[in-house]
């Protein structure tokens, strides 16, 4: 066994020792109400994305409910049981997904299991804000993608059951006001989910959270869109849903501090940290030294951490004897390698 085989072991220890825990539900199949075609699918592509690491190692112990057919049924009694499950214990992390039929009326909200046939029959939301605010578990995390599903968390679901408790996330498909939309391919919200999942969502160390995610699928939706996602949290730092391969890596992030000793510190360059030479005229050899901090420069650059000063391109700075300095995102990423957070 290799040593990336120990690390790998050692990590899934860890994350399994805090206890990271997901109830994912999806029901296209409903005994009175209309049927649906996309939930089921996009509760599978969910439980997928958040199952694994994107190096494999794992992340979140996974159940999924589906209703799928008259044999394949999520009831409401079933769904309230497995609710009340999921926010029991005192794991760091519980998070329930649900895609399905939603509904609202002067009651509140709901989410309709298989057997629901007139909407307030279904489970009502402000019973799984209850069991979600008076949980033990560190990180309560809610994401659902149904119509009216923003009422969730609001004083028009149930003023008892407003105001979130400390730990509590929830993330929805849309206002109270609105549906959910589906194309072809499934629900856009549970679409732009997973893809900031699997890596949209993602920050210079790899890491995507409920805040970073919403960001993502709020930017893709843009201010225009027939649903808005609606984003309610009572947190002081996020918890990381999912961790993938950074767009950098760490040596080379961590290294931000040593080329630049202050935040307005502008890093002087020659044509010794440019390797390549298509110019004439350019008579000094580069220095190795030279352009193995550049090219670390170069990479901090395309991750918009450094940006050239006087000049179009870091080649060009290079040739042109310019310099490059941090730009307001690489000032922040400094202060986090300084104080030894990264």
């Amino acid at each position: 066994m290799g040593l990336g085989d120990y690390s790998k072991l050692y990590r899934w220890a860890l994350i399994v020792g805090k206890g990271r825990k997901a109830l994912i539900v999806g029901i296209d199949y409903y005994e009175d109400l209309g049927q649906l075609s996309g939930c089921v699918d996009d509760a599978h592509k969910v439980k997928a994305a958040l199952d694994r690491n994107g190096d494999t190692s794992k992340n979140f112990q996974t159940k999924i409910l589906t209703g799928t057919g008259p044999n394949d049924i999520v009831t409401r009694k079933a769904l309230k049981e497995e609710v009340r499950d999921l926010f029991s214990g005192d794991e760091e992390v519980a998070l329930f997904y649900f895609a399905g039929h939603g509904h609202i009326e002067a009651t509140g909200g709901y989410l309709c299991a298989t057997d629901t046939a007139t909407g307030d029959d279904g489970l009502p939301m402000g019973e799984i804000l209850k069991l979600a605010n008076d949980s033990k578990i560190a990180n309560k995390i809610i994401l659902l993608d149904s119509c009216h599903s923003g009422i969730a968390g609001s004083s028009e679901n149930d003023p008892r059951f407003a105001e979130l408790t400390y730990g509590l996330t929830i993330l929805t498909a849309s206002t109270e006001k609105q549906y959910a939309h589906e194309t072809d391919e499934g629900g856009v919200f549970t679409n732009l989910l997973v893809d900031a999942l699997e890596g949209a969502a993602a920050n210079l160390v790899g890491e995507i959270t409920p805040g970073s995610v919403y960001a993502h699928i709020d930017q893709s939706l843009g201010s225009w869109g027939r649903q808005r996602p609606i984003f309610r949290t009572n947190v002081n730092s996020f918890v990381s849903l999912r961790q993938v391969t950074p767009p950098i890596a760490l040596e080379d992030l961590r290294a931000i501090a040593t080329l630049f000793p202050s935040a307005h510190h502008e890093f002087e360059l020659d044509p010794t940290f440019e390797p390549y030479r298509p110019i004439s005229g350019v008579e000094v050899d580069p220095i190795a030294e030279n352009t193995s901090r550049f090219a670390i420069l170069q990479k901090l650059n395309r991750v918009n951490l450094v940006v050239p000063v006087g000049a179009p391109h870091m080649f060009h700075a290079a040739i042109e004897g310019k310099s490059c300095r941090l730009t307001i995102l690489g000032e922040h990423y400094r202060r986090l390698v300084v104080n030894d957070q990264i």
